[in-house]
């Protein structure tokens, strides 16, 4: 039932790398033997440009350092399917955790410690839910003549998500995520488009899924995540009630554990994938028009966890992992495949992102994988209770972070035998007390952020960049490099090069360090997009390139920088060319006031504008000493009129100013006015993607008339300045 897959234009032309692993011209047997590279200190090279390769309007191609000579699919032989990767998790650890969630007791009204399932558990709720759908689909989905089978994945992150992801391997299915933001619209054309015959669910998107059934003609099940029948009196259960409704709509609806019993009464044989058969169509969340569905196979997916192992290291099987950054997102699910090809546990959050911290400290984990938006928040918690307390902790804690800071700005580590026992032991405690690694991705992150997390939780805090299309990862820092901005070498799996973009003044040639556009091509590189050949065609060119989009520095180490965006710039009415993401990252990095930030200029103005979320943990203290009375983070009214205060709004934007002189932003580049607003972006109003990025014109449609404010006060401010000088 699995899709074959002709070879991925992302090879063609390309020099050909060996399907085993290749060091040093000798041939890997056992993942032993392939160790990731290892931070040697400030001066070691980390990837390297390869003889001969560079060309008029590219740089030279660039490679991890220890691994040169061949790009690698996997570090391990027995290994390079997904399906594969799971069994070795089994294998490892079979009687350990693997899948963890808690409960609510109505009682107490508080959630429950974690409860586990093992790896042999989890697999034998695989291959029973999996022996279930593949019955399903003979008796159900097959008669309507479906071309291929695609299983949809609709909820938020929990064990019975990863259950069917990991049943879709077993059996060669398809598997495409929603995400749990999706609206109809969105949801409907995904249905759609991937030719989805099958949806599990949370039983909260049911109703959705049988509002937008009449538009989705090819679907044709919908299993509950949660019991349908919970011993309710004949004809008063969810099953009762919401299957008379899908009965009326041509839909089968049933719930897993049904499913699971029936696959207990007709087992059924796997149907291992192949290295290239679809693993998943993942849809990009898009901050412009409908999704792209990214196409990707087992071996574009193994060669995700192979890269990152490689990078900063394999996971063992005393490691946990929390899961709550959306499973729709590629990046996610690369963290989980990476806890599983190692026997890891994984640990669900309850649901409400904002007592994620609770979950924290019971989960206790040992790796912790975020992005920036919210690790700003945490470092602001931590910060208010440390290095901004008042009397002696603040000043103890200023100066442990100092010295710290110090020794990481010399080149050194940020582990230090004093502040560590005195200063970070409590600290750590904030996330459970047994991080080893925090791993950043998504966004750029500021780099006074990234310091103080490395100096006060001491351990290990790397930055990473990849795309929906790199199955996450592409390049990732070093854990022990400590030195902030960058976002590492790629990783082994992948190789690099840089495009020059004329029209935005970066070239392959710049001094000191070469800039443009990242390329990347390997194993790790997505097939294609469904259905769509001409934006696959856009996207990867002839020589089998990959187009990020992004523009990059890479520096004398072989260390990547993301600097700009090739297509997030406009030109201002002097003719001036303007990166508004750029902007917002500098600013993002240069102040903790904000927490959200959108940029916007326009062709007939000279100067550019901003709508900006500020951040309450340090924009309510920061108003209180303007407006001389007391405001509270939490309280809500207090901010909202803080927000419209001019001299706030003042004070803001002379912070902003200062902060863009500071990042050496041009005169063209600084805000000239503001609009502030609690959480003006969010899901919600379909201004951010479920990554939390920001839709431009989006964006703009909802906030276009405080722009347009904005311009007309500026005018008016400019206007008795231009008398005074005459």
């Amino acid at each position: 039932m699995g899709r074959r897959l002709r070879a991925s234009p992302a090879f063609r032309g390309m020099a050909p790398f060996p399907l085993r692993p290749v060091q040093n011209n000798k041939q890997h047997t056992s993942m032993t033997e392939i160790q990731p590279l290892k931070y040697t200190g400030p001066t070691a090279m980390q990837a390297v440009p390869l003889p001969g390769t560079q060309r008029d309007g590219y740089s030279a191609v660039y490679r991890n350092v220890a691994y040169s000579d061949k790009l690698i699919e996997t570090n391990d032989p027995s290994i390079r399917t997904m399906y594969e990767n799971f069994n070795k998790g089994c294998e490892l650890n079979p009687k350990g955790k693997c899948l963890g969630h808690r409960e609510y007791d109505r009682q107490t009204k508080k959630w429950s410690p974690y409860i586990w399932e093992t790896y042999e558990q989890v697999r034998k709720r695989r291959d029973e839910f999996g022996s279930g759908l593949v019955k399903l689909h003979d008796d159900i989905v097959k008669p309507s003549k479906q071309s291929q089978y695609t299983v949809g994945l609709y909820s938020n992150n929990r064990p019975e998500w990863t259950i069917t992801d990991l049943a879709c391997q077993a059996w060669s299915l398809i598997s495409v995520a929603l995400y749990d933001t999706f609206g109809a619209d969105a949801s409907a054309f995904i249905i759609n488009h991937s030719e989805m015959s099958t949806i599990v669910a949370s039983i909260d998107h049911i109703p959705q899924l049988l509002e937008i059934s009449e538009r989705c003609p090819g679907l044709k099940v919908i299993i509950s995540m949660d019991p349908l029948n919970e011993g309710e009196l004949p004809g008063r259960s969810k099953l009762d009630l919401l299957g008379a409704i899908a009965k009326q709509k041509g839909i089968y609806l049933t719930d897993m554990s049904e499913v699971e019993e029936i696959g207990r009464a007709f087992p059924r044989k796997h149907n291992p994938p192949s290295t290239s058969d679809i693993s998943t169509i993942n849809y990009t969340s898009g901050t412009t028009g409908m999704p792209k569905g990214v196409v990707l196979t087992h071996t574009n997916a193994r060669a995700g966890v192979t890269g990152c192992e490689l990078a900063i290291g394999a996971s063992t099987t005393s490691d946990i992992m929390i899961s709550y950054l959306p499973l729709a997102h590629i990046y996610q699910r690369n963290n989980e495949a990476l806890a599983f090809a190692r026997g890891s546990a994984v640990g669900y959050f309850h649901g409400n992102i904002l007592e994620l911290i609770d979950d924290i400290q019971e989960l206790k984990p040992t790796i912790f994988c975020s992005v920036p938006r919210l690790l700003s928040r945490i470092g602001a918690a931590i910060k208010a209770g440390t290095v901004e307390a008042p009397g002696l902790k603040g000043a103890i804690s200023r100066r442990a972070l100092a010295a710290k800071l110090a020794q990481m700005e010399a080149g050194g580590s940020n582990l230090h035998p004093v502040w560590d026992v005195l200063w970070s032991r409590k600290i750590r405690n904030v996330l459970g007390g047994r991080v080893r690694l925090v791993v950043t991705g998504s966004a750029p992150i500021a780099k006074d952020l990234l310091q103080f997390l490395r100096a006060a939780l001491a351990c290990d805090v790397v930055e990473g960049y990849g795309l929906t299309e790199s199955m996450a990862g592409a390049v990732v820092g070093l854990p022990g490099d400590c030195k902030p901005g960058h976002v590492g070498p790629p990783i082994p799996t992948v190789e690099v090069c840089l495009q020059d973009v004329p029209s935005m003044g970066y070239s392959a040639k710049d001094s000191p360090n070469p800039r443009g556009e990242m390329l990347l091509r390997g194993p790790l590189i997505f097939k294609e997009y469904f259905k769509d050949e001409k934006k696959t065609k856009e996207a990867i060119d002839e020589d089998g390139w990959f187009h990020t989009g992004d523009i990059c520095e890479v520096d004398s180490l072989g260390r990547f920088y993301i600097i700009d965006r090739v297509k997030n710039f406009f030109k201002l009415a002097q003719g001036e060319y303007v990166s508004g993401e750029r902007i917002e990252n500098t600013l993002l990095g240069a102040t903790t006031l904000l927490a959200q930030i959108f940029v916007h200029g326009d062709s007939l103005q000279t100067y550019l504008v901003a709508i900006i979320g500020p951040n309450p943990d340090t924009f309510a203290p920061f108003a209180s000493k303007i407006m001389n009375e007391r405001i509270s983070a939490t309280d809500l009214t207090s901010l909202r009129k803080a927000c419209a205060d001019p001299k706030v709004r003042q004070a803001i934007l002379k912070t902003l100013d200062r902060a863009s002189e500071k990042r050496g932003l041009k005169g063209f580049e600084k805000i000239k006015n503001v609009h502030l607003c609690l959480e003006p972006f969010t899901v919600d109003n379909e201004t951010l993607t479920p990554t939390l990025k920001i839709k431009r014109p989006q964006a703009l449609k909802l906030f276009r008339k405080e722009v347009d404010a904005l311009y007309e006060e500026a005018k008016r401010d400019e206007k008795p300045m231009e008398k005074a000088r005459l």
